[in-house]
């Protein structure tokens, strides 16, 4: 039997067809509501109640994921600005040391000119002392040979051995003389 024969039995109808057929389908709504309220009811607020549980754990630990996303987030940004102000101090020392070494390198750089320049200064005095030497060499020797040259032709003179004889009586006087005094 069906609800629309169901609900004709109780209204004293008897046998037959309801075409009413919204109070048909409110009484079965009505029914079929009550039938679910009864026996899946329970079943449904319990599942709802689990659900609203697990709702709400997820998101408290949502919640403390955040929390820790954001300390770690607070961490991460304070490890970054002690890494900008370290990158900072780095550079500045950096620049300090080149700068120091670069004052090193010219320094050195010019501590090493002059120390060429007076390298170079000696080597031109060695060298012109050197040439002065070679110079007065020569000049000696063209001096001795133009005395020894003068000597042969007065030796070929007959003057000659008499004005030698002079020359050394008249140093061995003066030593004589300067001896006595």
């Amino acid at each position: 039997m069906n609800l629309i024969e169901i609900n004709c039995m109780f209204f004293g109808h008897g046998f037959g067809i309801n075409t009413n057929i919204l109070e048909t389908n409110v009484i079965n709504l009505a029914v079929v509501i009550a039938v679910v309220v009864t026996f899946v009811g329970d079943a449904v607020r319990e599942l709802l109640e689990n659900r609203k549980k697990k709702i709400l754990q997820n998101i408290c630990a949502a919640d403390a994921r955040a929390q820790e996303i954001q300390e770690k987030m607070d961490q991460a940004i304070s490890q970054l600005e002690s890494a900008k102000i370290r990158a900072n101090e780095i550079r500045e020392q950096g620049l300090i040391a080149a700068e120091r070494e670069k004052n090193l390198c010219i320094e050195q750089a010019e501590e090493e000119t002059a120390r060429l320049k007076e390298t170079r200064q000696s080597a031109i005095r060695l060298q012109q002392q050197k040439a002065i030497q070679q110079i007065s060499q020569q000049i000696v020797l063209l001096s001795l040979k133009q005395v020894r040259d003068q000597l042969k032709l007065k030796m070929k003179s007959k003057t000659f051995h008499p004005w030698v004889n002079k020359v050394k009586i008249n140093k061995y006087t003066s030593i004589k003389k300067y001896s006595f005094n």
